[in-house]
């Protein structure tokens, strides 16, 4: 299975969130919409979205984590993913993207009043939406 498999990095400006070289799919939201890499891609760069990354092992075994954008680079057999933020989907807190979402969603029906920043509350509210949707898909 080897020949199936690549390395998979993603890394954000905390931690390396996951180093696995047993990887045989990534799914990464990209600016122009979802695109998948599997081994012996060609050489790829991309600017990724808020999204899920959804990731197969070689044992079949999934992963998905909640990102809110950053980029990927394909290279040599191996992916690097630099993620402004990236989540497992097991950790997120549903009830705190819940609550993320309700605060977004109030600043943006106060939008007209001076401190609100529309433009801050709509990125939270996609970001808490997104956290939301990932962890549900898991809980399937």
């Amino acid at each position: 299975m080897a020949g199936r498999a690549f390395h998979l990095e993603i890394v954000t400006p905390d931690r390396v969130v996951l180093s696995d070289d047993a990887v045989t799919s990534v799914v990464v939201p990209g600016s122009e919409g979802y695109l998948g890499v599997m081994a012996h891609h060609a050489p790829l760069l991309t600017e990724l979205t808020v999204g899920g990354i959804e990731i197969v092992r070689d044992d079949n075994t999934e992963l998905t984590y909640a990102t809110s954008g950053g980029f990927m680079e394909v290279s040599e057999n191996r992916v690097l993913i630099l993620a402004d933020t990236a989540e497992p989907a097991e950790e997120i807190d549903i009830e705190r993207a819940t609550a993320s979402k309700d605060r977004a969603e109030d600043r943006l029906r106060r939008r007209s009043e001076a401190e609100v920043d529309a433009a801050r509350a709509e990125v939270a509210l996609m970001r808490a939406l997104n956290r939301i949707r990932v962890a549900e898909h898991i809980q399937r």
